[in-house]
């Protein structure tokens, strides 16, 4: 029970990153710009897009948005059709955020995320479903250890925000922590800086992660099913096959020896003797076809003498005495030999052999 339970955690988790890295991966490609909505002042709002080279963007928006007025806000048409689907981006303030310092192990820094979520009832007073949090960039401190902040929230706090983006139909909300202090404006425009991002959320249009996830896992499960019915299908036709090719071997084997008998029973008839020729003599046309199998492509053949049971063949090839091997493990020849000199001259393109071998007769499947 344990390793089963074990093997189905190890797969939603492998499941959940494999939904994850295409979730992002999609993200990334945007056909619209993302849209800020930076918090400058106290529930002070600036909302702010940077077109598309070749687009105009709408003018900056501003306004002022409470918690208890966050589920509903109107906004100019342009805006409206510019928020429908994109990628919200909004940075809170930090008076917002409950901040905790958490020092580590150096090594700790692979698995920050575990290790954070564990931890998070300790430093907050929210449990790691009930907050919204995240952590700056580790910074290596003395003793082979990291240091790193982490910044927290309610969850309830941020769902108005979530509940305002549906409402704006976009595709998906990303929340940051601004640093500490207010976020400065430089003509007008707010700065850039995100802050620590703390979570994202896929919403309207968007492919979210438990969907994939529960698409993915259905797909591997009609997978892992369609490949247990085809082996099983697979092994009966395999199984029948097999006994077909069995009974077919036997019947073959019988006729072979009903021949044999009836070849020793006339055996003295003059059929019999032709026939013994025909198994005790080979054919010139088959000694051909398996030489012809058997020698490599860089070997050419200039000469080639059949005298009864005896074959010589001369010709150019790169290595000659390997032929001598491949001949001798052929069935079809025997005790090859040179009956000559292997030589070389200015003119060949390889040495130039003489073998010969003994032909003896062979019926079998193959060289």
């Amino acid at each position: 029970m344990a390793m089963s339970a074990r093997i189905r955690s190890e797969f939603a988790a492998w499941i959940g990153s494999v939904a994850d890295a295409i979730v992002a991966a999609l993200s990334r490609i945007r056909i619209k710009a993302p849209i800020q909505l930076i918090e400058t002042d106290r529930n002070m709002f600036i909302m702010r897009m940077t077109p598309k080279p070749g687009r105009s963007a709408p003018p900056e928006c501003h306004f002022v948005l409470k918690d208890d007025e966050a589920g509903f806000l109107a906004l100019p048409q342009k805006w409206n059709a510019a928020l429908r689907g994109c990628r919200l981006e909004v940075v809170l303030m930090s008076h917002r955020f409950l901040s905790r310092p958490l020092e580590l192990p150096r090594r700790a820094s692979e698995f920050l995320d575990a290790m954070i979520r564990s931890q998070i009832d300790r430093l907050t007073p929210w449990s790691a479903n009930e907050a919204v949090f995240g952590w700056t960039a580790p910074v290596e401190i003395s003793g082979d250890r990291i240091q790193t902040t982490v910044i927290a929230t309610p969850r309830a706090k941020i769902d108005p925000l979530i509940q305002l983006a549906k409402d704006w139909s976009a595709g998906s909300i990303v929340l940051f922590a601004a640093p500490d202090g207010p976020i400065a404006t430089m003509d007008d425009q707010a700065v850039t800086t995100r802050g620590t991002r703390l979570i994202e959320q896929h919403l309207h249009g968007a492919l979210d992660v438990g969907r994939l996830r529960r698409a993915l896992t259905a797909v591997l499960a009609v997978a892992m099913v369609s490949a247990t019915l085809s082996l099983a299908l697979t092994s009966i036709v395999g199984g029948t096959m097999d006994e077909q090719q069995l009974q077919l071997s036997r019947k073959i084997a019988d006729r072979r020896a009903a021949l044999r008998l009836n070849l020793a029973a006339s055996d003295s008839s003059a059929l019999g003797v032709l026939a013994r020729r025909k198994h005790e003599t080979h054919a010139d046309v088959m000694v051909l076809e398996a030489l012809s199998q058997l020698l490599p492509d860089n070997t050419y053949v200039t000469e080639l003498r059949i005298e009864k049971d005896k074959l010589q063949i001369t010709g150019i090839t790169q290595d000659a005495p390997s032929l001598v091997k491949l001949i001798e493990q052929s069935p079809h020849f025997t005790h090859a030999t040179f009956f000559a000199p292997t030589t070389r001259s200015a003119d060949d393109p390889g040495e130039r052999f003489h073998i010969e071998a003994g032909i003896k007769p062979y019926f079998g499947l193959g060289t």
